[in-house]
């Protein structure tokens, strides 16, 4: 009997431990399975932008490279010591991102007809080959659009042509506020209602908390983002660029007056790059200074960026001309359709007109040239261009990560 009650008892407290299995199991399965996860792999992660997702085709996941890219050997550490940036807007690739964005959207026009990428155009060097821009009510701008190329290495940090801005940030939302540009002057409420509007597109909240931790949109955000786009804007791949990487390679790795003046069209020189007899002759007539038979066009527009010296004046286009006006990079000159800051030139051989016999007398001339103009031959001003033309480079201007990233 009492054996009886032993195999009963184990018998009931074994179904009993079956069945708590079974339940315990159950809750597993319910909770994920193996009990090592709660999340069902099954449901996809939430997308923290997508916003970002909806409208361009970037991946927040795995930032473009901006701030280290790959560059021919001459642009070596002291040459990328000289650019403008300023501790207090330093470069990221977030950032620069988001500059990326703010430059390609016709969004921050009032009407959303017009981006800061209408009017500096990629393909052409990011000009306007146009004299004059038309603006997002179809008005025509007063000055010509500047290259961008190596805007970086300009030293005299005041932008546009007249340098009424400070700074590449304070011109940076300059023409996003300009009555004939894109439209948001005091009469359209302004920046303040560009940040209103921007509020309301996806991207924006999206964007500005994954660069800067908040979603806080303000003017001197804008300002650095895009000020950190057009740095990274970086010309260094032209014939003349890679024609002159192996002259700095080969003797001393050192930008030098000596080494900027030595021929490209050596054997030295892979074919491909290897300067014409007109190019070469260019070159040093651009290079070399007056007293070294050449007309001194770098003590002006400075290799190996040919960005201006913060030092020059003005070219002496008009008579008694007061404005000491700035001028962009040559890089890419070629391919713009209008020339100087009123774009009254259409072509590169005018330009060499004017400088060899066009100059004229005022306050602000440059004291390096003179009246009426630098003494050329046909055949000389004709070299020039030739050589001008080898600064034209195709893959900054075909560069994807300056590019329109928008997919609707």
């Amino acid at each position: 009997m009492k054996t009886n009650l032993i195999q009963k008892t184990h018998h009931t407290s074994k179904k009993l431990s079956v069945g708590l299995c079974a339940l315990l199991a159950l809750a597993l399965s319910a909770c994920g399975g193996s009990g090592s996860s709660n999340t069902d792999s099954n449901v996809a992660a939430v997308d923290p932008y997508p916003g970002v997702k909806a409208y361009t085709s970037l991946d927040l996941s795995a930032p473009v490279n901006y701030t280290s890219p790959s560059l021919l050997a001459h642009y070596d550490a002291t040459l990328l010591a000289t650019r403008n940036s300023t501790p207090a807007n330093a470069m990221t690739d977030k950032g620069a991102t988001l500059g990326r964005v703010l430059f390609n959207d016709a969004r921050l026009s009032f009407n959303n007809t017009k981006s800061c990428a209408s009017c500096h155009v990629q393909a052409k060097g990011f000009v306007d080959q146009a004299q004059f821009s038309t603006g997002f009510a179809g008005g025509l701008t007063t000055a010509h659009a500047m290259r961008m190329g190596n805007v970086s290495f300009y030293q005299g940090n005041r932008m546009f042509w007249d340098k009424r801005a400070a700074s590449l940030e304070v011109q940076a939302t300059d023409p996003i506020q300009n009555a004939i540009e894109m439209g948001f002057d005091a009469t359209h409420g302004g920046f303040g209602a560009l940040i209103s509007k921007m509020q309301t597109l996806p991207y924006y909240p999206e964007l500005f908390k994954w660069v800067f931790g908040d979603e806080n949109i303000s003017e001197a955000r804008v300002q650095n983002a895009l000020a950190q786009f057009q740095r990274s804007m970086i010309s260094a791949n032209s014939k003349w660029d890679r024609a002159y990487a192996v002259i700095y390679t080969n003797n001393g790795s050192v930008n030098s007056a000596q080494n900027f003046g030595r021929s490209l069209a050596g054997n030295n020189i892979p074919e491909v790059d290897r300067f014409t007899a007109s190019e070469d002759r260019g070159r040093a007539l651009f290079i070399q200074g007056p007293n070294n038979g050449g007309k001194g066009c770098a003590a002006c527009h400075q290799p190996p960026t040919f960005t201006l010296d913060p030092n020059s004046r003005s070219n002496g286009l008009d008579l008694d001309e007061t404005v000491i006006f700035k001028s962009p990079s040559l890089k890419n000159v070629a391919l713009d359709g209008r020339f100087m800051h009123d774009g009254r030139f259409s072509s590169l051989e005018q330009v060499l007109t004017h400088y060899a016999t066009g100059i004229k007398a005022g306050p602000a001339l440059d004291n390096r040239l003179r009246v009426p103009g630098i003494p050329m031959t046909a055949q000389e001003q004709a070299d020039i261009v030739a050589f001008l033309k080898t600064l034209t480079d195709d893959t900054l201007n075909t560069d994807t990560r300056f590019g329109s990233p928008f997919i609707k």
